[in-house]
């Protein structure tokens, strides 16, 4: 009795979803960026854009005239997504390097050739990530989360922090996610040696995004370069290839989840919209602000986690 009872629950939400299915989907789709403000001569690089939201945020920053480098690992996966733009956009300005976010070595030969070749940047957007990957250590023996998804990303934008300010009006917009509720900085084992679990590592490396927000965009008033961070929504990518939980997840609850092109909408909204012109140190979800946890809008621990990223990346940041 229990079993068909059970059976005839699960009947009636499956058909309700079948039925409301085009409702749910505009409502899980979330905010849309409705800002057309034309990007000709700025130049945006754009990490990890070789797929997913990143490739979706280079489409549509191309289709608005600015020039995209895509800095992404795997050069080969790049061309392609490069290739797939130009195909629907024969005009689009966009261009593949190559930048591994888990390797120093690679983070600094990138700018140092970037600042060679190019000599304005008008939007960084640090969008590339990991999330529950088994664990493992970037080259300089980071853990991969708090490596590539924080530190990484900091030693980039330090390197590049002097070609954002020439070329002020300057963003910057820095992917975190609500994920980092559930997260907190731990000082006392960052890079997980006591014990690790992909989830909350993933959830620390966020925390470190807000925070790494909050501090830059206290060091740069005056500067006329922004900073703000993102939370794109819950996103059908290659992100979640690591948990076959999470990839169960996607398949079944599918027209709940945002496809990559709903998922860029708040990144595109930051990087392009004329009224975020002086707006610096927030926080965006489906391209309206959004609310940060206690633990991601602590000022001591900005400053702290700030000094901590400086030494074990070996730079003097003031």
């Amino acid at each position: 009795m229990v079993l068909l009872l059970i059976i005839a629950g699960l009947g009636v939400v499956t058909l309700l979803v079948i039925l409301f299915a085009p409702h749910i989907r505009k409502y899980a789709a979330g905010g849309v960026c409705t800002s057309f403000a034309r990007l000709d001569g700025k130049t945006v690089l754009i990490t990890g854009a070789n797929t997913g939201i990143g490739k979706e945020t280079a489409r549509v920053l191309a289709e608005q005239g600015a020039r995209v480098i895509m800095a992404c690992r795997d050069v080969e996966k790049g061309e392609e997504a490069a290739a797939s733009i130009r195909a629907a956009n024969p005009k689009a300005q966009v261009e593949v390097r190559k930048l591994d976010l888990a390797d120093t070595c690679s983070i600094r030969a990138f700018a140092h050739d970037f600042l060679r070749e190019v000599d304005r940047l008008h939007i960084l957007i640090n969008n590339a990530g990991v999330m529950m990957c088994p664990y493992s250590k970037t080259t300089d023996g980071f853990e991969m989360h708090i490596g590539v998804n924080h530190l990484g990303h900091f030693l980039l934008t330090y390197l590049l922090i002097g070609l954002l300010k020439n070329s002020a009006p300057a963003r910057i917009i820095v992917v975190s996610s609500v994920a980092h509720y559930f997260g907190w900085i731990r000082f006392h084992d960052l890079h997980s040696q006591g014990s690790y679990n992909g989830g909350l590592a993933y959830c620390q490396s966020k925390v470190a995004n807000l925070l790494f927000t909050r501090e830059l965009a206290r060091r740069l008033q005056g500067t006329n370069v922004t900073v703000n961070a993102v939370h794109p929504g819950t996103v059908n990518s290659d992100l979640s290839r690591h948990s076959t939980l999470m990839m169960l997840f996607m398949s079944v609850f599918s027209v709940f989840i945002k496809t990559p092109s709903e998922g860029a909408q708040t990144s595109i909204y930051c990087a392009a919209a004329e009224e975020l012109h002086s707006v610096s140190g927030k926080y965006f979800s489906d391209c309206a602000p959004a609310s940060v946890a206690l633990q991601g809008r602590n000022d001591e621990t900005a400053k702290r986690l700030w000094d901590v990223s400086c030494e074990l990346l070996g730079i003097e940041w003031h």
